[in-house]
């Protein structure tokens, strides 16, 4: 895998400082059933790293003393952690509210059928990625047969509540392009996938994410190797917002290893760059009674891709819109 490290570490990105922290989000492992060629963590189903419950119950304190609100669980395919169940029903006691980001077609595995029954007994929000609603598309990315088994996945929720109004159940999806460009409106793009997919499926969801795809691991290896790489940098340069630095999830987020290291952001935590404040590698254990207020946070070149156009977080766009070119030609 071609490292674009050592090209994003000389950065022009303007300074940020921390808010109030909100969420914890926390890896709970590189292991999935899939292996797909966005992918930042460059997870697939070779991969053993998985956090232990010991690291868990220290998620747990922190969110605790640290007055956490949310509880943001990523991977690889989290729920493939053989804790993923105990953590989450020990969140749910502590009133934590929990996001499980899931890649649908876990809930179709052998031992994992009874998954999505259980994300909604405890009340879980699931962030569910799809990236198209075309099946070549899909199955392009993602590996043939992942748009069919998707759609059983979301049929699943939806049979339980998912997605449905007053149900209390929240259906997130998230969509991610295909290539080396900015993701298209994120309102039309939304009203596009509530048309098809209830037209063509039956399938309801509530909201729709659009992400950028981040020029590290796997997509930035690529990038490399197609020499686009730079090409792709100028068009995240180009069209940043400086209105999207005071939205980016970084401000009110920490992002924990599955060996419990912490960072500013999942993406950092991928590169291996530390939080702001710090020289090296810091332990969760070490900061759980440390403010975190207006300390500042680590950026590099990749930081762009948050700020690009609309913006884009783990929660979808920062900004209505935006009407720069989308592509690299």
């Amino acid at each position: 895998m071609r490292d674009t490290f050592p090209l994003l570490l000389e950065t022009d990105f303007p300074m940020l400082r921390r808010g109030k922290l909100d969420t914890l989000q926390a890896n709970l492992g590189y292991r999935c059933n899939q292996s797909c060629f966005h992918c930042h963590v460059a997870a697939s189903p070779k991969r053993t790293e998985e956090m232990s419950w010991d690291t868990m119950a220290l998620l747990l304190r922190f969110a605790g003393r640290q007055g956490i609100a949310t509880f943001d669980l990523t991977g690889g395919a989290p729920e493939l952690n053989p804790h993923f169940r105990r953590l989450v029903v020990a969140a749910r006691l502590q009133k934590l509210k929990v996001i499980d980001r899931c890649n649908l077609t876990i809930l179709n595995e052998p031992v994992h059928e009874d998954l999505a029954g259980f994300l909604a007994a405890n009340e879980v929000e699931i962030v569910a990625s799809l990236p198209c609603y075309f099946e070549e598309n899909v199955d392009g990315q993602r590996g043939d047969g992942v748009f069919q088994s998707s759609l059983t996945g979301l049929r699943k929720l939806n049979a339980l509540g998912y997605g449905l109004p007053d149900s209390g159940l929240t259906l997130n999806l998230v969509f991610n392009p295909l290539g080396p460009s900015l993701p298209p409106d994120q309102g039309a793009l939304e009203a596009a996938y509530k048309e098809q997919l209830g037209t063509r499926y039956g399938i309801v969801f509530n909201h729709l994410f659009v992400l950028a795809n981040m020029p590290i691991q796997r997509f930035g290896s690529q990038l490399v190797s197609h020499n686009k790489f730079h090409d792709y940098m100028r068009l995240l340069k180009g069209a940043h917002r400086e209105e999207n630095l005071s939205g980016v999830m970084c401000r009110t987020m920490i992002s924990v290893s599955w060996q419990g290291f912490v960072h500013d952001c999942d993406f950092n935590q991928m590169l291996g760059l530390p939080l702001g404040h710090t020289s090296g590698p810091v332990h969760l254990a070490e900061l759980l009674t440390r403010s975190f207020d207006d300390l500042p946070i680590r950026t590099a070149d990749h930081c762009y891709g948050c700020t690009a156009g609309q913006g884009s977080s783990c929660g979808g766009a920062l900004a209505p819109t935006h009407d720069e070119t989308s592509e690299i030609v």
